[in-house]
């Protein structure tokens, strides 16, 4: 099962349980905003999404994974709008069989979002000007 959504409000995080008795891996990943952008200390980033497609490209992407890796079910939320330092803006859960195919379809999901999902950040900081955010870490 493949379940996307973009949110405009605090992200809560899809629920863990125990019924799950043929997959012996669950990976969540939490992406949280940092206190600082390129150096500067910010309060926020400001995510902007290309309305319909960005969440149109975030399922082609969880249907290429799911087609590429064993893994039986992928959930993602993202955020939209103001996020706060320490504030969720990505959740991703994968269950699979086996922990390699679910490290390996998380890190292909992460990559395949970051290139080609329209949607846009701007760093807030402490003064309130934005600046565009161009993180291009891994």
């Amino acid at each position: 099962m493949i379940k996307i959504e973009i949110v405009d409000d605090l992200i809560e995080p899809f629920l863990s349980h125990d019924g799950r008795l043929e997959q012996g891996s669950e990976l969540m990943f939490n992406g949280r905003v940092r206190s600082m952008e390129n150096d500067q200390k910010i309060i926020a980033l400001e995510y902007e999404q290309y309305e319909g497609m960005a969440e149109s490209e975030l399922k082609m992407i969880a249907q290429e994974v799911s087609q590429k890796y064993p893994i039986t079910d992928l959930f993602c939320k993202h955020r939209i709008g103001t996020v706060k330092v320490g504030e969720t803006s990505l959740h991703v859960v994968i269950w699979s069989k086996h922990r390699k195919e679910g490290l390996d379809s998380m890190t292909f999901f992460l990559g395949e979002l970051k290139k080609r999902v329209p949607i846009w950040k701007w760093a807030i900081l402490q003064n309130g000007t934005k600046i565009p955010s161009d993180c291009t870490h891994s």
